[in-house]
């Protein structure tokens, strides 16, 4: 019996059993033994994928995959917002390889792949599937693209890279697990847990391997974020909704469905329309922020900036540039929104924010 025979019948017994207080730990545990076979699965997929154009090095500022079933116009996509020539076609499968690109953006130099079209059932190897979305779980941002006449394909895509390990748009589980090697598991919350009691988390945790340990709990978690905190192999990525070819449905038919869909990025890649603010959600998306460099005694560089990360501090700035900006770092100066006024003196653990322009005072 294969993997996915295994987890097609623990998933058969999950749906038997009546979900309550008293078989709780039950299913939690079988939950966890297909996390577990999920997170074997995964392994499996990435040491022994061999196949042609899936892999992915990164390179640039961030990586950004496009994800869709076949025909959605990924490639007219990828086109439009970089120097990539992707092959387009008028019927399925027409990308067959792992598409690069890179789009200049505010400075960012942001890479995007078009990747084959997936289909339901490409996370259990379905039409290579499971290599295909290997390339998804090492990008910072997915851009999921729907054809604006068939929506529902939204929920099928989720599943997939659900199965595959990705959680898009979710944050990591705020749960510690420390383990030790005697002493039984120890459960502390800082909010009251009302998905799942003590004995249910002994079994996940039992099902780990894990018999001692301080769990420390800081959300109302359910069972399935739990088994989440314990498995490796998950990934927590951002996500970009984009509905396009809405210039193939009429005013009420789209007015209906930004109703429901009203995250969503309507567009129409093949005309042009809405590829500007596409650059601009993906920017956004990535939380990305340009510092620009003001060396001694010379004017900032406004034209060429450094692009981090939001949140970045200057220690992590002055890092990237060059070690020994660290190891002989004494203060630096900041000129922007992220200072009180200008030419502020601030230390490595200030936070910079975007267009701040930094001068690093170095020791001699």
């Amino acid at each position: 019996m294969d993997i996915e025979d295994r987890i097609r019948k623990i998933e058969e017994e999950i749906t038997k059993t009546p979900y309550n207080k008293a078989t709780s730990h039950h299913i939690g545990k079988l939950k966890a033994k297909i996390s577990k076979l999920r997170e074997e699965s995964i392994k499996r997929g990435s040491s022994g994928t061999k196949g042609r154009g899936f892999t992915l090095k990164k390179s640039g500022d961030s990586t950004v995959v496009l994800v869709g079933f076949p025909s959605v116009g990924k490639s007219t996509i990828l086109n439009q917002l970089t120097n990539a020539q992707s092959k387009i076609g008028a019927y399925e499968f027409t990308t067959l390889d792992v598409i690069p690109g890179v789009m200049d953006y505010r400075g960012a130099q942001i890479q995007i792949f078009d990747i084959p079209g997936i289909i339901t059932g490409a996370s259990k190897g379905k039409g290579r599937g499971r290599e295909i979305l290997s390339v998804a779980r090492n990008a910072d941002l997915i851009v999921m693209v729907l054809d604006v006449f068939n929506p529902h394909h939204q929920e099928l895509i989720r599943e997939e890279l659900l199965n595959i390990g990705i959680r898009p748009n979710q944050n990591a589980p705020d749960v510690t697990v420390k383990r030790r090697k005697i002493g039984g598991v120890k459960v502390a919350s800082t909010v009251p847990l009302t998905h799942m009691d003590e004995k249910t988390i002994r079994s996940i945790l039992n099902e780990y391997g894990v018999h001692s340990a301080d769990v420390l709990i800081r959300e109302d978690i359910t069972i399935d974020r739990f088994i989440d905190s314990l498995d490796n192999s998950i990934v927590y990525i951002p996500l970009l909704l984009v509905i396009n070819k809405i210039d193939l449905a009429d005013s009420s038919y789209l007015a209906e469905l930004e109703e429901k869909m009203n995250s969503a990025l309507y567009v129409a890649a093949d005309k042009g329309i809405m590829m500007e603010e596409l650059k601009k959600e993906i920017f956004e998306h990535l939380k990305l922020i340009r510092v620009y460099l003001k060396p001694q005694g010379k004017k900032a560089d406004l034209e060429d900036p450094l692009i981090v990360r939001k949140g970045s501090t200057v220690e992590e700035v002055a890092g990237k540039l060059h070690r020994d900006f660290l190891k002989n770092f004494r203060h630096a100066k900041v000129w922007g929104n992220s200072v009180k006024f200008p030419g502020q003196k601030v230390g490595l653990e200030h936070v910079l924010d975007d267009k701040d322009v930094l001068r690093l005072i170095i020791k001699k």
